[in-house]
């Protein structure tokens, strides 16, 4: 299992706009205060941009369904300019590529972002042939990643008509939340140097395989053998 956003690909300019044209679009306010989005799901950092900016909820008003499909819309008008202002992570093709190559091996995504925006990223840099999206976890089904790991193996077990076992599992990410996610919903985190946490942090959290980039994929594919008893 991928993580996306500063594993795979960066595209966070494209993102920030999203977000604010959304937040307004919901909420009649506009997003001045950011918050951080690293291993979060696009549920929980709407209910953060509540709180910085100051926007109170109406008893009884629940505005997260009209934020997630306002925030689908905005990104998909703004996914052409993916691949001007956005990039593939170093690697992340061949490592992507690499791992496919991997007896019965199956690969998808846990990530925050909603499943539309998700395929946008990866569609847009030719990264989603290598991925079963239609097993993975996205941030529209309002679970923690967590769970969501667990689910996207289950589907994977289901729709591959195979066992896939916890130990067999593993997830590459670059955030320290992602990693204590890992840690939680049985499968072996292996981090990546390429977001905003430092190689001790993603090792404190829980990381035992720590790479700097995606771009040597034997080392990756290493890893992973090593990670799932495959060596």
């Amino acid at each position: 299992m991928w993580n996306i956003d500063l594993t795979l690909v960066d595209v966070a300019q494209v993102t920030r706009a999203a977000y604010a044209e959304a937040f307004e679009r919901v909420t009649g306010e506009p997003l001045v205060y950011l918050a951080s989005t690293s291993g979060r799901t696009d549920s929980e950092i709407f209910f953060e941009f509540l709180a910085r900016n100051n926007v109170e909820l109406a008893a009884g008003e629940e505005p997260l369904p009209d934020f997630i499909e306002a925030l689908g819309e905005a990104f998909a008008r703004q996914r052409d300019q993916l691949p001007a202002k956005g990039r593939a992570m170093p690697g992340a093709r061949v490592a992507l590529a690499a791992v496919a190559g991997l007896d019965n091996t199956v690969q998808s995504v846990v990530t925050g972002t909603i499943m539309a925006n998700a395929v946008a990223k990866l569609s847009a840099f030719g990264l989603d042939a290598y991925l079963d999206l239609s097993i993975g976890g996205f941030g529209s089904e309002h679970y923690p990643k967590a769970s969501l790991i667990q689910f996207t193996r289950m589907r994977a077990a289901e729709a591959h008509k195979a066992e896939f076992q916890e130990s067999a599992t593993v997830y590459v990410t670059d955030s320290v939340r992602d990693v204590e996610a890992a840690v939680i919903g049985h499968a072996t985190p292996i981090a990546v140097v390429s977001g905003s946490s430092s190689e001790s942090q993603l090792r404190a959290a829980g990381a035992k395989y720590v790479l700097d980039d995606l771009t040597e994929p034997q080392v990756l594919v290493d890893s992973i053998r090593e990670a799932t008893g495959a060596l």
